[in-house]
């Protein structure tokens, strides 16, 4: 049997994985650098092996991969995170002697993950996106701004001070006080460069889009609005319900065509509550948080990108339910938990005792959970074991 790689830490997505191919009759392997990964511990999960912490030393978790990549066995490997993202498409050539990979150039995933330059294709574009500055090039401190990593990952292609191998996953958000200037130094050294500044965009709700392409042409795509996030203040979706918004749908597509995008894209968007506009947040190359939901809603991403890896695209099947909603136990916990700790002076605070009451009404109203399952529930109990530690 032909066997899939999913390399991964405690990512709720790569369980999804893992179900999903082995009930395609594809063997999965486990990869990580971590110990009791909720993934392996799934009856679906067909072999485990372990890989150097992509952190400490990003060219030998690269090597690890390619050395499996050298099995006759193997098929392909999936980007779950930012790590995967950057090797499998910075190293691609190399992979691509022993594995097929549906993913983007090197050029195309470092417009998406620069978002100075991410910025700029969406202009082209025609699509909606904050006004995106250099940190160094702000002097007007009195609107509404918020200061993000200018890079999804930094490496050393995209920064001097780094070496091969170096890396870091810089995921911080910072409000800012309207008319309070920052200290541009101490913001520098946090972030590791020279951050962004974005204007901050009063949104009323927050959307996810997911799609699949090949060279620029949709093969399957996905929608959920994100009622909640992993903060009052933003981040990823951990209650989500599937949805379908033409305009959405228009803006999201504009913009992969534009960039003729091969592979993955989880997209995140804010709709402006002024114009009702879709505005971009960001894009990630790789399997997303909330695909758990959106495999449950009908869309088998992990299944979909093996058939685009084996040369069947033709055998998608993009049809999904509209109205699924799903949530990932922990991350709700996580939000409940942001009220007391996080403080934006953008965001207003919602009630900790009404957003507790919402959390447990919308887990008895739509009982759907990211890891939970009865007919496999090794992953579950793991992933709790871990969050207990």
């Amino acid at each position: 049997m032909n066997a899939v790689v999913i390399p991964t830490g405690h990512e709720a997505q790569s369980y999804v994985c893992v179900r999903s191919l082995s009930e395609r009759g594809v063997r999965t392997i486990v990869a990580s650098e971590k110990e009791a990964v909720p993934a392996a511990a799934s009856r679906y999960c067909d072999e485990s092996v372990d890989l150097p912490p992509p952190k400490a030393d990003l060219l030998a978790y690269r090597d690890a991969l390619l050395e499996l990549a050298e099995r006759e066995t193997i098929e392909t490997i999936i980007p779950v995170r930012p790590e995967d993202g950057y090797v499998l498409s910075r190293y691609r050539e190399e992979f691509e002697e022993h594995v097929s990979l549906p993913v983007p150039s090197f050029d195309q995933l470092r417009t998406v993950h620069d978002r100075l330059r991410l910025a700029e294709a969406a202009e082209a574009a025609g699509v909606p996106v904050p006004e995106t500055r250099r940190l160094s090039d702000v002097d007007d401190w009195g609107p509404d701004l918020i200061v993000k990593s200018r890079y999804n990952l930094v490496v050393d292609d995209y920064v001097d001070h780094l070496d091969p191998g170096e890396s870091a996953v810089v995921k911080a958000v910072k409000h800012l006080q309207p008319g309070a200037e920052p200290d541009p130094g101490a913001i520098r050294e946090e972030y590791q460069h020279d951050p962004v500044v974005q204007e901050f965009v009063p949104y009323d709700e927050e959307y996810m889009f997911a799609g699949l392409y090949d060279h620029g042409e949709a093969l399957a795509t996905f929608q959920h609005h994100q009622i909640r996030g992993n903060s009052y203040t933003g981040g990823g979706g951990v209650y989500r319900r599937s949805t379908d918004i033409p305009e959405l749908d228009a803006v999201a597509d504009d913009l992969l065509s534009h960039l003729n995008w091969h592979g993955l894209a989880c997209i995140e968007y804010m709709r402006d509550e002024r114009t009702g506009e879709f505005v971009l947040t960001e894009i990630n190359p790789r399997m997303w948080q909330s695909l758990p939901s959106t495999v449950r809603a009908g869309v088998d991403f992990p299944g979909y990108y093996w058939l685009q890896a084996m040369d069947r695209a033709n055998e998608i099947d993009p049809d999904y339910e509209i109205g699924v909603g799903s949530h990932l136990l922990h991350g709700e916990l996580g939000y409940l938990l942001s009220i007391l700790t996080d403080d934006s002076p953008l965001v207003q605070r919602p009630s900790l005792a009404g957003t507790a009451w919402e959390i447990a009404a919308s887990c008895l109203s739509e009982p759907h959970f990211d890891y939970l399952n009865l007919d496999d529930p090794g992953p579950f109990f793991q992933g709790l074991r871990n969050k207990v530690k």
